[in-house]
């Protein structure tokens, strides 16, 4: 079996970036002849096409991806397999998508919406994100590294840490993990709330706005909005710092920091809708929150990103969900709860990094894609 993965190559630290690594790491790591090429450089595509005559090509991204990762390499012959995650609603594409053998989806919820939305089902697979396990492990309280992460912060020893990380962070639920911190601050033990955001201009006003929540909550000095750049060689000692990984995301098609969290032994708060009911457990290896909102729209306008000439607006003769909100009592609830479980939080930690293990570590993940080439394909 020849494999030519198509992601953002050489890695960034985003999470699609990190899919696409940790695949290409795994069937490197089982024998499999792969390579590794940026899903937008035509011309090493065009190269590795020529002389490495892939079997497949499988490309990590979203649906307007697909002149990327699927016209291109049919261009040349070479038999395309995306392996996607939505972003609310698949607007383009639906026919060239629907004419191949197999798509990849990384979550029972993103197949549910590629289905919503036009694609056939019985072409889709659903294959989870990799975890390195590996490097997202377990770290003891005392460990020189995650001291080191903590006394950056400003956070004592004595203090409970909670995280959440993403492009920002209101996408990732803090906002409505600041309304329920807000709500128990004189109730539960000394916190900082940790936003670990990454910087770019995007996210400056919503970053902005976040803090002024914080200010208008009353709970401003106890939040940390953290703006730099890091590798994701500091990513597991950045999660191993941490007492709660809290993410009760808006929109999620898989939680892969939600998932990196349980491999580092982190009890998780997250919301009971998307991906996570994938991934995490409730009352096992997580407490997730209800549903308080789905936001709906009647129309988008989309344009050339899409695939479009120009700006399209798109109708729908149903509302479609683009949004989740989590109900802030429920998260204030799970927040009191661990915060003052110490055992608990170990407890389901614990059970976490089992689950983690067992179903989505990267070699597993490696070994599903193989298996689905066989089984659907008969690329051995």
């Amino acid at each position: 079996m020849k494999v030519l993965v198509l992601y953002d190559y050489p890695p960034s630290p985003g999470g699609l970036a990190t899919q696409g690594d940790l695949l290409y790491k795994g069937l490197l790591e089982l024998g499999v002849d792969a390579h590794a090429v940026h899903l937008e450089s035509a011309q090493e595509k065009e190269w590795y096409y020529r002389w490495f005559e892939p079997d497949v090509a499988v490309g990590i991204g979203y649906w307007g991806h697909t002149p990327q990762l699927v016209l291109h390499p049919q261009r040349y012959g070479i038999q395309a397999v995306p392996w996607l995650v939505a972003d609310g609603y698949i607007a383009n594409y639906q026919e060239v998508l629907n004419e191949l053998p197999l798509i990849l989806v990384t979550s029972n919820w993103v197949k549910e919406m590629y289905v919503r939305d036009g694609i056939n089902g019985d072409i889709i697979e659903v294959l989870p994100v990799g975890c390195n396990t590996d490097t997202f492990i377990p770290f003891k309280k005392d460990d020189p590294k995650i001291l080191a992460v903590r006394e950056a912060l400003g956070i004592s020893a004595d203090q409970l840490m909670i995280l959440t990380v993403g492009g920002d962070a209101a996408s990732k639920g803090a906002r409505e993990v600041m309304q329920a911190l807000a709500i128990i601050e004189k109730k539960v033990p000394d916190w900082k709330y940790v936003c670990k955001v990454w910087p770019q201009e995007r996210t400056k006003i919503q970053n902005l706005a976040d803090l002024e929540m914080a200010t208008q909550l009353g709970i401003e000095k106890n939040v940390i909005y953290e703006t730099n750049t890091i590798s994701r060689n500091f990513m597991p000692y950045l999660i191993g710092a941490c007492d709660i990984y809290a993410a009760p995301s808006r929109l999620e098609g898989f939680g892969m920091p939600q998932v990196e969290a349980g491999a580092c032994g982190k009890p998780v708060i997250s919301i009971k809708a998307m991906g996570m009911l994938d991934t995490l457990i409730d009352g096992e290896t997580a407490l997730l929150a209800s549903v308080a909102k789905q936001i709906v729209v009647n129309e988008v306008k989309l344009g050339y990103e899409s695939g479009f000439e120009g700006e399209q607006t798109i109708l729908f003769t149903e509302p479609r969900t683009v949004d989740y909100r989590a109900n802030i009592q429920d998260i204030a609830r799970h927040l009191d709860t661990l915060m003052h479980d110490s055992a608990m939080r170990e407890r389901m930690g614990k059970a976490g990094r089992e689950r983690v293990v067992s179903n989505f570590d990267y070699r597993i993940v490696a070994k599903k894609f193989v298996q689905v080439m066989k089984d659907r394909l008969g690329i051995v």
